[in-house]
């Protein structure tokens, strides 16, 4: 994996955490209700952990989120 990927991966992660953390849901929450694991969703948003994640659940992320699958890839500097 590229250094690229991997930053992205981690702003990927971050940007997960900041909605989850923005609707008051906690790990367990959202990876309940998306069929993860906690432990699969925490290296997700780990930012010094790049996993990476399949297009489907990120749909399911968005979904859960209420929020547009396009913000996810807004990433913050």
């Amino acid at each position: 994996m590229t250094e690229k990927r991997k930053k992205q991966y981690r702003q990927l992660g971050l940007t997960i955490a900041y909605y989850r953390k923005l609707t008051g849901m906690t790990q367990m929450q959202l990876a309940e209700a998306i069929n993860v694991s906690r432990t699969h969703l925490s290296n997700i948003e780990a930012p010094n952990m790049p996993t990476s994640v399949s297009l489907e659940l990120l749909f399911d992320i968005s979904d859960v989120l209420e929020i547009p699958i396009s913000k996810l890839f807004e990433f913050r500097e």
